[in-house]
């Protein structure tokens, strides 16, 4: 009689679990730029200690924790683990450490112990913690030629040296793809009106607190900062809405007779529109209609400035887009419309926070209608 094979460990279903990254958002793409990274910025590091020391091929100028040093600046260069301080810091705190304990204490295997014990105090307090300091600290202890070659300058030469070629290439390296490093948490949202109450997207759903207590609940360390992990479930929030409503379309619900103004017009012709039709925003088009920017009421208002020198760069959106996605520019506090465009940038519609507070009003009562219609 044959058996099933056990769903869990079947062959298939292991290498796909294999394949699947380890952190989230590990893409394919992610890792082959990690490694390209990774390749240029530890053989630049060495490269550039080897010209500058000119110590000769029998010494190594490039010492071996750089190498976990240079995994988090490439592969993981979001984690507080492997900003540019942390890199420097820890790994140089770390050098000093070691070193000072092996002179200290004889016994290799008890220097060794409380040398990296030192070293994640120190990096905690300098909040520099980087997890190849404690490599550093145990190599500092356990010598070799190259902290015999270097005695007391060891820690700043090769160590402090290695770190700050590498991590300056780091942040060259990610500045030329356009990544963002050294990574900063985003800010949280402000109160663009000057009064003391919440901004509209932190008064409903999680607050700061919920996530210092749930941090707290947990009992855990985790390698995110604490204002990515803000970011991030406001986006699983975001993403939850778009999954539910996602059907309800920016071409369904945009106002399609667009009230627009030439880059040409005078401030009074502006102003004329916007009392005139009881708006907040007016696109500026050129005679194709292809959007230049948009004016309001808060730019024209106390200037005498042409329209081309008052344009704003406008929050945009595509037909296809669903509508609910506009929630968090729509509350920002500051756009009060966005411009729906073709793939040439001309104006097909706007949508406007009435638009969207008028579709999303619907919404219930549209799902009652569809479970109703379903009942037999």
């Amino acid at each position: 009689m044959s058996r099933n094979p056990d769903p869990v460990s079947s062959p298939s279903r292991v290498s796909r679990r294999l394949f699947v990254p380890i952190l989230a958002g590990a893409t394919l793409r992610e890792r082959l730029i990690a490694c390209l990274g990774a390749l240029l910025g530890t053989g630049l590091t060495g490269l550039v200690c080897g010209v500058l020391l000119e110590r000769g091929p029998h010494l190594p100028l490039l010492v071996a924790p750089m190498g976990a040093s240079a995994v988090l600046l490439f592969a993981v260069p979001a984690s507080p683990l492997a900003q540019p301080w942390s890199i420097i810091g820890g790994n140089t705190l770390s050098a000093f450490c070691g070193f000072l304990i092996g002179q200290v204490i004889p016994d290799p295997a008890i220097a060794a112990g409380i040398s990296v014990a030192v070293a994640i105090a120190a990096m905690s307090f300098a909040r520099c913690l980087h997890p190849p300091g404690g490599a550093v600290a145990l190599m500092s202890v356990l010598g070799g030629p190259v902290v015999a070659s270097w005695g007391p300058l060891f820690p700043l030469v090769p160590i402090a040296l290695n770190s700050c070629i590498l991590a300056g290439l780091g942040l060259l390296f990610h500045r030329l793809l356009r990544r963002g490093y050294p990574h900063v948490a985003p800010a949280e949202p402000a109160n663009v009106h000057g009064t003391s109450d919440l901004p509209p997207t932190l008064r409903v759903g999680f607050r700061k607190d919920d996530i210092d207590a749930a941090l707290a609940r947990l009992g855990e360390t985790f390698d995110i900062d604490r204002g990515d992990i803000d970011r991030l479930l406001r986006e699983v929030e975001l993403q939850a809405a778009i999954r539910a409503h996602g059907h309800l379309l920016c071409a369904d619900i945009m106002s399609r007779d667009v009230i627009g103004i030439r880059p040409q017009a005078s401030r009074e012709e502006a102003l004329s529109l916007l009392l005139g039709h009881n708006i907040r925003t007016l696109p500026v088009t050129d005679e194709d209609g292809h959007l230049l920017g948009t004016v309001g009421l808060r730019e024209l208002l106390g200037t005498e400035k042409g329209m081309s020198d008052i344009l704003t760069a406008p929050a945009t959106a595509a037909l296809s887009l669903p509508a609910i996605a506009l929630l968090p520019v729509l509350t920002d506090g500051r756009t009060h419309a966005v411009i729906v465009t073709d793939p040439e940038n001309r104006v097909l519609g706007l949508i406007s926070q009435t638009d969207l507070l008028s579709a999303m009003g619907r919404l219930p009562a549209q799902r009652q209608a569809v479970r109703q219609s379903a009942i037999p």
